[in-house]
């Protein structure tokens, strides 16, 4: 009687499936490029409210020039603080390779009106023409006051 020998070791397949990998990959990708300009977040401030405000769609661009000013006078270019004496020449270095020259600027509600008078004045000794403050529009369910528009 001879002894039966089994030959299971050869049968073991030992290739890795890669599909779930590449499936949770391409769904983190996603998600990260979703959340990615919204983590973007720029200096916290309280924009003021009003009723007929332009838009404007090139301050929402990633490179535009924004300059926020905090309520307690802090003044910031991007995401980085500046002094009121830098502001000026670190803005003319900005534009230097834009042929858009509109600086936005994002002042909280609160802020002191001559500190954003002095960061518009370093901005305007920098060269820049066109300047635009960013409000926030009123909630929707307001109504606009009487004889307003064109009726």
């Amino acid at each position: 009687m001879a002894l039966a020998k089994r030959d299971e070791g050869s049968k073991v397949n030992s290739n890795i499936n890669v599909t779930p990998m590449v499936d949770v990959m391409l769904v983190l990708l996603i998600i990260f490029m979703v959340i990615t300009p919204l983590a973007e977040q720029k200096v916290n401030v309280t924009l003021a409210r009003t009723q007929f405000a332009e838009a404007m769609d090139n301050a929402s661009k990633q490179d535009a020039i924004t300059i926020a000013i905090t309520r307690d006078s802090k003044v910031y270019l991007g995401q980085d603080q500046v002094t009121l004496a830098d502001l000026g020449s670190k803005v003319n270095d900005l534009l230097q390779n834009k042929t858009d020259k509109t600086v936005f600027f994002r002042a909280d509600e609160r802020s002191h009106y001559g500190t954003v008078e002095d960061a518009i004045d370093a901005v305007r000794t920098a060269g820049v023409e066109e300047i635009g403050l960013l409000t926030e529009n009123p909630p929707a369910n307001t109504k606009p006051p009487a004889g307003a528009g064109g009726e």
